[in-house]
């Protein structure tokens, strides 16, 4: 999906930039007039209209509001879950957040179900190579856990 609406943008800001050839009697869609910014600075509306484009295409393959992580949970008991993380591609930190991350789904999961604690019965991460770069990756098994069955040196 991100990638049909950069392609979107893209095409869009050629064909707002777009000029006519020298023998031709069409225009393009945006007038060549310039934007006076200074007395001896001047802007092609063109040239806005191309960089704002770049700009947008940018934002939606970096999405800065996207969460870092993304989380496939998978139910395996009646009180066991599964959690496969991914990093997002392009960030500007949060590599050290997965531990965190399980942490804080599984005490929403414990919450939720009305469980008393959780568990974390294994957990790795590592970095999975992809043709467009390596991506973190974690994954970690919890288990929820009544009262009278929680003890706190099953913890980690």
């Amino acid at each position: 999906m991100r990638g049909l609406a950069a392609s979107l943008l893209l095409g869009g800001a050629l064909m707002l930039g777009a000029c006519g050839s020298p023998g031709s009697n069409t225009s393009p869609l945006l007038p060549d007039k310039k934007l006076q910014l200074t007395g001896a600075t001047s802007i092609k509306l063109s040239s806005l209209a191309a960089a704002a484009a770049v700009a947008a295409v940018i934002y939606v393959v970096y999405d800065p509001l996207a969460p870092n992580w993304e989380i496939e949970e998978s139910r395996l008991g009646e009180n066991v879950y599964r959690l496969s993380m991914k990093m997002k591609r392009f960030h500007t930190g949060g590599a050290g957040e997965s531990m965190q991350v399980l942490k804080r789904r599984a005490s929403q999961l414990q919450m939720e179900n009305g469980y008393h604690d959780y568990q974390i019965v294994d957990y790795n991460e590592g970095i999975d190579s992809q043709t467009l770069g390596a991506r973190r990756v974690a994954e970690g098994l919890i288990r929820l856990v009544r009262h009278d069955h929680a003890d706190s040196f099953l913890q980690d």
